[in-house]
């Protein structure tokens, strides 16, 4: 049984990323993976999910679009 989410908010250290989907999705490329691989690509991922938040409010949004990535 999956577990159920207790409405806890992603801390900016939380890792955001399926670890093993992207070791997978570069090593199809024929590349290894090195070990701070997920940290660097889960803080580029927060980043991204800052500015597209502040673009939502600054359009006077609260839901998240799409177009704001």
């Amino acid at each position: 049984m999956a577990k159920k989410s207790k409405g806890k908010k992603a801390s900016k250290g939380e890792v955001l990323i399926i670890a093993s989907k992207m070791k997978d999705a570069i090593r199809k490329h024929g590349c290894n993976v090195s070990s701070d691989v997920v940290d660097a690509l889960s803080a580029k991922v927060h980043a991204m999910i800052g500015e597209a938040v502040g673009r939502c409010k600054d359009n006077g949004r609260k839901t998240v679009r799409g177009y704001d990535f």
